[in-house]
């Protein structure tokens, strides 16, 4: 009898032993595995078509035969409302107009030529900021080579054409709203993404 409940107690201290190292193992495993999900997940940080990474300021340059726009809705030196904003504390800005000029804008989709993940849908690249362009705008699907430095891994990137439309476009100063950051030389902003200040 004795033997047996020796037997026992070494079995029940075993199993308990066993237990806790199984436990202690699930409890190391645990961290390793949220630090890599968390890994994936800043690997994801300014992904899917995000400004992020966007440059901006600008040094004013325009690209060559980029032609300026006479008799503007909004002249060189007036104010004007930014309604749509392309990153946070853009919208509702008050911004000072720098240059306007008449091209062609688009959106475009491409991949980052630095590695990056693919932005979707990124506003905006102007018809002079595409290399050897041709004459004629080009249409919803067209693929071109980016010029425009807008954002990290842009420049010489293959992208895709989602949308076209000619207009006025404009360089503006402004401060972000949320930061109160100064921006200078932003580019761009459409017509239809600014109003006059009441």
């Amino acid at each position: 009898m004795e033997i047996r409940k020796l037997l026992g107690i070494l079995t029940m201290a075993a199993a308990i032993t066993l237990s806790g190292c199984a436990a202690g193992e699930n409890d190391e495993a645990a961290p390793n595995n949220n630090q890599s999900n968390t890994a994936e997940e800043d690997s994801h940080d300014g992904g899917h078509g995000d400004h992020s990474d966007m440059d901006m300021s600008g040094s004013g340059e325009v690209p060559e035969g980029l032609k300026e726009k006479e008799n503007p809705t909004f002249e060189v030196g007036s104010t004007a409302t930014i309604t749509h904003a392309h990153m946070p504390g853009m919208e509702g800005a008050e911004a000072t107009i720098v240059g306007a000029y008449e091209t062609t804008v688009y959106t475009i989709s491409y991949d980052p030529t630095d590695g990056g993940e693919r932005v979707e849908n990124h506003k905006w690249i102007i018809h002079e900021e595409v290399k050897d362009a041709q004459d004629e705008p080009y249409q919803i699907g067209d693929e071109v080579e980016v010029e425009a430095d807008h954002m990290k891994g842009m420049e010489g990137a293959t992208a895709t054409i989602d949308s076209a439309e000619q207009t006025t476009v404009y360089m503006v100063d402004f401060t972000l709203t949320d930061s109160g950051e100064e921006v200078i030389n932003h580019k761009w902003v459409t017509e239809s993404e600014l109003s006059k200040e009441e």
